[in-house]
């Protein structure tokens, strides 16, 4: 990665408040909300389908945005300072997304088929002591909680140093601001205090968090999609499904940092060629570790021949749903491999931007064949418009969350951790000079 100076001095400045955005995003989730209702009177099982799709890739993207943080932490790079705070706002999303969990805990038989196979199945049978709704309900809840009050903890220690009462200025007479400024900032010791505290809780943090991603994430994954083929199995799914939410997160901060760029030219001035740069080494590199894990999948179920390990496979691949799933990897792989390749694709912010979104299509349309080929009806459409509008109801929550964040809280860190010393820095410092 770069090595991005990093400004003696930052001031905060904020998002503009828009009430067009407010009232797009406010449209967005009309829209959704009136295609998930009248779907739901029509064909509600594949409403349903649609709304835990379109669930699994915004809490994806929110999560992955946040663990993208706490990776840099653990690692202590510098690289990201300016692009740090737009991940932390896309985790704005993560309260909705608990919210939005609790209606589907209320699922049963038309969305799980095991429900009514443990009655005659052997294999399924077997599987009881996991596959039963009260231990399903539980996890998910507890997982949830667990995992989003770690995220939203983290976002707070980051937070914090930037709203202390010597920011009082910087609010602009605006109420909310002052609001959230005077809660999240009680009991303040100063600002080198709050610094040295807030960075250490966070490297303290982040290796907790991360772990308890990979764990409740691979909860998500097999609860509310590899569960649906009850027979089916593989210990790579949940991997491969939040190491793409990861790459997710990264591609949602590589577009939403080129969006500021195009908003504000204080944004634009800070987010250099160089982060646009490492945001596209990371979105290239992470596509291939996507194909990767899917191919290694694949490959021993290919390899094995046995029926119940191709099942999956066989519900994505044939005429109904084959087309869908090469769409997806030629946009989660083919499209950001080949048009990211080199130097200069990378670092031109329109370009990058629209791989990026092109990228986070394609996984959505990944989350959606998660779902649905599983729960297929025979002779019925495969993927419709309505998929896409209840798509739409999540985005304008997403978005409503992360125009509020960035123009509640600074859009750009304004406190930078101290450079800490590396292990073997640290060693010879305590070390006498040989002489």
């Amino acid at each position: 990665m770069h090595d991005v100076p990093i400004p003696a001095e930052l001031s905060a400045r904020y998002l503009t408040r828009s009430r067009a955005a407010v009232l797009a995003a406010g449209v967005l989730v009309a829209i959704g909300a009136v295609a998930f209702v009248a779907l739901l009177v029509s064909n509600p099982d594949r409403a349903w389908q649609a709304y835990v799709s379109n669930w699994l890739f915004f809490t994806s993207i929110a999560e992955g945005a946040i663990i993208l943080c706490a990776a840099t932490v653990i690692t202590k790079a510098k690289w990201n300072w300016s692009v740090r705070r737009i991940s932390l706002a896309l985790g704005a999303f993560l309260p909705f997304s608990f919210l939005l969990l609790l209606p589907m805990l209320t699922l049963r038989e038309s969305y799980f088929p095991w429900i009514e196979l443990m009655a005659t199945d052997e294999i399924v049978q077997n599987k009881a002591a996991y596959l039963n709704i009260p231990f399903l309900t539980a996890r998910n809840v507890i997982g949830a909680l667990l995992l989003f009050g770690l995220s939203l903890r983290f976002m707070y220690l980051a937070l914090r140093p930037d709203l202390g009462p010597q920011r009082e200025e910087d609010e602009g007479g605006s109420s909310s601001r002052a609001r959230w400024r005077s809660r999240l900032s009680r009991n303040w010791k100063g600002a080198a205090e709050e610094e040295a505290r807030s960075w250490a809780s966070l490297k303290t943090l982040s290796p907790a968090l991360v772990l308890v991603y990979a764990a409740v994430m691979s909860i998500f994954a097999i609860d509310w999609a590899m569960s649906l083929e009850p027979h089916w199995f593989s210990t790579m799914f949940p991997a491969w499904f939040f190491m793409g939410a990861f790459w997710g997160g990264i591609g949602a901060t590589a577009l939403v940092a080129v969006l500021l760029k195009r908003s504000s030219a204080f944004a634009d001035s800070h987010i250099s060629g160089h982060q646009l740069h490492d945001l596209g080494k990371m979105i290239f590199a992470f596509s291939i570790f996507w194909m990767y894990l899917f191919w290694s999948q694949y490959l021993v179920i290919w390899y094995g021949n046995l029926p119940w390990e191709q099942e999956w496979i066989v519900h994505r691949s044939g005429a109904e749903w084959g087309p869908l799933g090469l769409v997806v990897i030629v946009l989660c792989f083919i499209v950001p491999f080949a048009a990211l390749i080199g130097r200069w694709p990378k670092t031109i912010p329109t370009w990058l931007g629209g791989i990026a979104l092109l990228a986070l299509l394609g996984l959505w349309l990944e989350r959606f064949l998660l779902v649905a080929p599983s729960l297929h009806e025979p002779g019925t459409p495969t993927l419709t418009f309505w998929e896409p509008l209840i798509g739409l109801g999540f985005l304008g929550l997403f978005g409503g969350a992360v125009h509020w964040f960035l123009a509640t809280f600074p859009m750009i860190q304004v406190w930078q951790p101290r450079p800490d010393p590396e292990m073997l820095e640290a060693e010879f410092a305590h070390e006498p000079i040989a002489g």
